[in-house]
């Protein structure tokens, strides 16, 4: 099981927000390097960043401030990274992936124009594209979370795994950025009846939580994505990347 810390990027700082809200925003780094490199010296193989403003559609300066930090980090740290936020097209994807970009996240544009998933796996293979599944109430959010859809988590997971995808990020809009706890029951729940590996994203509070879900791997639970709580300092990373490795070696994450 993999354990991505989360740089989130809005006008090319790396801040986190508060259950999406973009108007609770902490800023962690006024240069999201130095997050990366912190990241990179505790141990972390990969890197789940997002860019903020993508998502919430807006374009110009703040967008491609993002899209310019995320060139710094792959210069300054030899991590993989998973990539998200305002990608809406075929042209986005092939970008980001010439970028560097190991994964990339597809959330909106899954929803609006499932044939582009479909399209984007057929031109660079299933390990190379994510599916941003976020929901609220079980209902799946868009547009940086500011919208909900007419399609359920479970509903969107099945979908696009019959068009090929492999790979989900499943995100509790409610939990994420509170240190609430994450979902674990769902997130299995999810990999389970669309049979995707699924990252779980979203409240990770404490080192119970990366445990729990480490457990709960071989029903498809592929990772986790920690924010707020490697930056406030509840969950430290070499602890969770240990947490891992103990529940591998006795079995519990033969998914991984």
């Amino acid at each position: 099981m993999i354990v991505y810390p989360a740089i989130d990027l809005r006008a090319g700082r790396c801040v986190r927000l508060r259950q999406g809200d973009f108007t609770a925003e902490t800023v962690f780094a006024a240069d999201p390097v130095e997050a990366a490199r912190r990241w990179a010296d505790e141990g972390a193989a990969w890197l789940h960043i997002v860019n903020l403003d993508g998502a919430l559609g807006a374009g110009g300066e703040a967008a491609g401030a993002n899209l310019a930090a995320l060139e710094r980090i792959r210069a300054a740290v030899p991590l993989s990274v998973q990539f998200g936020g305002g990608v809406r097209s075929l042209d986005d994807v092939a970008r980001l992936l010439a970028m560097g970009v190991s994964r990339v996240v597809l959330g909106t544009v899954a929803v609006r124009h499932p044939e582009v998933v479909a399209e984007a796996v057929a031109r660079h293979g299933a390990e190379h594209i994510v599916v941003g599944i976020d929901a609220r109430g079980g209902w799946v959010a868009v547009q940086g979370w500011t919208e909900s859809s007419q399609v359920t988590a479970r509903g969107l997971a099945s979908r696009v795994a019959a068009l090929g995808a492999a790979h989900a990020v499943y995100t509790d809009v409610g939990r994420d950025g509170m240190l609430a706890g994450v979902d674990v029951e769902g997130t299995a729940a999810l990999a389970q009846a669309s049979g995707l590996r699924v990252v779980a994203s979203g409240g990770v509070a404490t080192l119970d939580d990366v445990r729990a879900l480490a457990a709960r791997a071989g029903d498809g639970i592929s990772g986790v994505i920690i924010g707020m709580a490697l930056y406030r300092g509840t969950v430290r990373l070499a602890e969770a990347l240990e947490a891992v490795r103990v529940a591998a070696s006795s079995g519990g994450n033969d998914a991984g």
